[in-house]
């Protein structure tokens, strides 16, 4: 088993919170200066663990930006002068009262990387100082169990999905470094972050106070024991779902394994979740199911939603036991040059065995507590291929399933991010295939016949729905009773997926 952590956790002290956020600003202490500081493709060398291209283009610079780049971007040791110069109002002094560096000698070593993370939602652009453990390239070695992840590809999956929409109380239910409640306050008055390590939840309050953020609120413990008798509007959570195997010399890394068997901790979440869900609350998760025994993980999921609740999935992919093994196994620091490594393989590939496993997807799962009675949404959809908006997307979709429950909207338009393409075979006067295609949000393409595609081109707003498709009824010498059996279910569907819109 890998050892804990030596550095201690930080000390979240406001005042001194607040110097160092003075010096990080006063030096731009941010992605753009750092980005044109050591160019564009140095920086996306460290994202692939290579921090040698940054430091050939830094060298000898021994300016405050960059030396704060060493310090805490790259996570390397920076002479005490230097450093005092560049944290003028904190001091190094105050460096360690916060457990973010030690002095040794002439040199000050970081205990944590902080980096700048930039974010955009629908308030704009912005960007945050996150603080969190060393990682694998400043340790040099693999992680300990209680290592606390930064701002990484999960993170960064889940705050593009979160609703942007005002709520009242909202959870993030396994805070980790704070990424996503930082997210969420910016929509909610008051937040509420848990995690079950002491360390991540001091991380986070330190990101907190870094970042002036005062509407968030620290609990410790397991899932949703923090939080027991509470309700939410929103609820948000990229929990520990790594499906790792309970053997003793497997590692368990606290940010991502939580110590339960399989997809277990998922479906604990997802059962338990409706329980603190105000009427029209939601809750947005990221999380690994199982296929079994031909039982497909999706369809396993979706077992566990009972009652009148909306769910909404989407699988982002699906992996072999295999390829899932040696994601989780690379992830903690091992590869197969390493002894360690066989071992840990048939630890993984013996547990999925056991449980008859055949794959293991990844994605993102939607539920909501309806105000009213109606017909529960169910959508459970795979879109693989990278999107953008999705957060909008999803609130869009919502607002769409509760508008057609009451029928469909007398007059209707077509979203602006909509555009046709059509396909002529050569020397043909009519297309083979017509295309509707977005622009955002899922990026979904639809073919059409030209029956559809005329009634979409014609909802510009002035037109009501019955009267295009009495005038397509009659172009195409068909009646409308016919026609409209056959494109109302098809409408509905444009506007669940928001090519079309109701025009008020």
């Amino acid at each position: 088993m890998t050892a804990v952590s030596d550095s201690p956790a930080p000390v979240p002290e406001p005042l001194r919170c607040a110097a160092l956020a003075a010096d990080l600003d006063a030096a731009d202490f941010r992605s753009e200066p750092l980005r044109r500081l050591w160019g564009e493709e140095a920086d996306d060398a460290l994202g692939r663990g290579m921090r040698e291209p940054i430091l050939r283009a830094i060298a000898g610079d021994g300016g405050v930006l960059a030396t704060l780049g060493r310090l805490f971007v790259l996570g390397m040791p920076q002479p005490t002068s230097r450093v005092a110069t560049a944290v003028p109002r904190l001091g190094v002094s105050g460096l360690v009262a916060l457990g973010l560096a030690t002095v040794d000698g002439d040199s000050v070593a970081p205990t944590a990387l902080i980096r700048p993370q930039s974010f955009v939602d629908a308030d704009g652009v912005g960007e945050w100082w996150i603080a969190s453990d060393l990682d694998e390239v400043a340790l040099g070695t693999a992680l300990p169990p209680d290592h606390v992840l930064g701002v990484g590809g999960a993170s960064r999956t889940l705050a593009e999905i979160i609703l942007p929409v005002e709520v009242e109380r909202a959870l993030d239910l396994g805070t980790g470094c704070g990424i996503q409640a930082l997210l969420v306050a910016r929509y909610a008055r008051s937040v509420v972050a848990t995690d079950i390590s002491a360390r991540a939840l001091a991380y986070a309050e330190l990101n907190t106070r870094l970042n002036g953020v005062s509407n968030i609120s620290f609990r410790r413990g397991s899932m949703f024991e923090p939080v027991a008798g509470e309700a939410f509007d929103l609820v948000v959570s990229n929990p520990p779902f790594v499906i790792t195997p309970r053997s003793e010399h497997v590692p368990e890394y606290e940010y991502r394994d939580g110590g339960l068997v399989g997809d277990s901790l998922v479906e604990q979440f997802i059962r338990t979740v409706p329980s603190h869900l105000t009427p029209g609350g939601t809750a947005q998760l990221l999380g690994n199911w199982e296929s079994r025994d031909g039982w497909s993980g999706l369809d396993r999921l979706a077992a566990w939603v009972e009652g009148d609740l909306d769910l909404w999935v989407i699988e982002r992919e699906e992996l072999t036991p295999l390829s899932y093994a040696e994601l989780w196994i690379r992830d903690g620091g091992t590869t197969p040059r390493d002894a360690a490594f066989t071992p840990l393989l048939t630890a993984w590939l013996d547990d999925f065995e056991r449980r008859a496993v055949s794959s293991v997807g990844f994605g993102y799962v939607l539920l909501r507590r309806p105000e009213a009675a109606s017909d529960p949404l169910r959508r459970i959809e795979k879109i693989a291929q990278p999107v953008s908006g999705v957060g909008a997307a999803l609130r869009d979709g919502l607002a769409a399933h509760d508008l057609l429950a009451s029928g469909l909207p007398k007059t209707l338009i077509t979203a602006s991010d909509v555009t046709e393409a059509r396909h002529l075979l050569p020397g043909a006067d009519d297309p083979s295939v017509i295309e509707l295609r977005q622009g955002g949000g899922f990026a979904r393409t639809r073919s059409v016949d030209p029956a559809l595609a005329g009634f979409v081109g014609a909802c510009d707003g002035d037109l009501t729905v019955m009267q295009i498709a009495a005038a397509l009824a009659d172009l195409f010498e068909v009646p409308l009773g016919e026609l409209w059996a056959d494109l109302e279910p098809r409408i509905r569907s444009l506007v669940f997926d928001g090519f079309l819109t109701a025009a008020d």
